[in-house]
């Protein structure tokens, strides 16, 4: 049996995000979209021309929201409706019932997973943040290295001028702060520049990492790795990743370390995950990196805040490495998230292999 062809009117529902179904008026369904094949775990093929009792047990309910809203002329919502999978599975939905433009008997049924409805919202908000962010660090950073240039110019003059080489320990002082803090502002600066977008094996990058980690802590570490080797190759900037993996990994090492945490671990895995939604957008497949520590987490007043520049939970640290990571990620249409507990912390990178860069073999701007 030929499988039920979609409407040329449908068409436009296949890229939402949105879980979607299509009813005619004896509640059989006529269309589902991709992202609610992947929500009711059945295909379009399955449930067509089935009832909505499938995955929908209350007809009477449907029958209500109906008539309510042909009543109101408007869509009908409720914000907590549950629902089954074909896998008997039960969700929680936002579900939104209204008429279709084309077919005034036909009604058009949207879903939202609740979780996934809180985490689009976190994340709206986490991407809101970041570019407020990143506009204020460049900002500062570039009203600062002004400044900077003078004092260290003015601070070599007058040690020539001084002829005390006991006096010299204090203008050292003043030039290597001024060089201290002009790396810090280069560092505020780095993630505007343009990428050197090209071909890159994101296990590569995690593998530079690994041998900088090991270097720097010696031995303390047991870096496990648990990767997917059949994971394609993405158009990235490699040297920006490295820094952004290096940064959440160094600011794990450096929580163990601190902690002094007993047998401490680091495992990164690799997996692709399909289907996914974040920053509004449906990607077919995402490379997904996650960065597990054994330490003592992130304190809970810190975990709305980390992501901010200048929030650190070490004493010693300067609060930049994970905006400036979460700057990064987000420049290659990816994104971070976390979970953090005592004994274990996990950041995860979400990156899209299709994400519409295009190598430019490192020209500058």
């Amino acid at each position: 049996m030929a499988p039920p062809i979609i409407h040329d009117s449908y068409q436009g529902l296949e890229q939402l995000a949105t879980a979607t179904v299509i009813i005619n008026p004896d509640f059989q369904i006529i269309y589902l979209n991709p992202s609610a094949e992947v929500l009711l775990e059945l295909s379009h093929a399955q449930a067509c021309h089935h009832s909505i009792d499938l995955f929908f047990e209350d007809q009477d309910f449907f029958k209500e929201a109906i008539a309510s809203a042909k009543k109101q002329q408007s869509s009908y919502r409720e914000n907590e409706y549950f629902i089954k999978s074909k896998q008997n599975k039960t969700l929680c939905v936002t579900l939104t019932i209204s008429q279709t433009h084309n077919h005034s008997d036909h009604f058009i049924i949207e879903l939202i997973q609740m979780d996934q409805h809180l985490r689009i919202a976190k994340e709206e908000r986490m991407f809101i943040q970041q570019q407020a962010n990143s506009e204020l660090l460049r900002n500062l950073a570039h009203e600062i290295r002004n400044p900077l240039g003078g004092l260290r110019g003015a601070a070599q003059l007058l040690e020539k001028e001084l002829g005390d080489k006991a006096l010299e320990e204090y203008t050292q002082i003043i030039i290597k702060e001024a060089d201290r803090l002009q790396n810090l502002m280069n560092k505020l600066l780095t993630p505007h520049q343009l990428p050197c977008y090209e071909k890159t094996n994101i296990h590569e990058v995690i593998e530079r990492v690994r041998s900088l980690i090991l270097s720097e802590f010696s031995k303390d570490v047991d870096f496990i790795r648990d990767y997917d080797v059949s994971l394609p190759e993405i158009v990235a900037d490699r040297e920006k990743l490295i820094q952004a993996v290096l940064n959440i990994v160094r600011n794990a090492v450096q929580a163990m370390l601190f902690d002094r945490t007993q047998n401490m671990q680091l495992k990164i895995t690799t997996r692709s995950e399909r289907q996914i939604v974040f920053h509004r957008k449906k990607h077919a497949t995402a490379i997904r990196i996650d960065i597990e520590d054994n330490g003592p987490g992130i304190p809970l007043n810190l975990q709305d805040k980390i992501f901010y520049p200048l929030v650190s939970g070490n004493q010693e640290g300067s609060g930049l490495g994970l905006p400036l990571a979460q700057n990064i990620v987000t420049q290659h249409k990816g994104m971070i998230t976390f979970a953090s507990q005592t004994g274990h912390t996990k950041f995860s990178i979400l990156l899209p292999i299709n994400n519409d860069h295009k190598e430019n073999k490192g020209e500058q701007l």
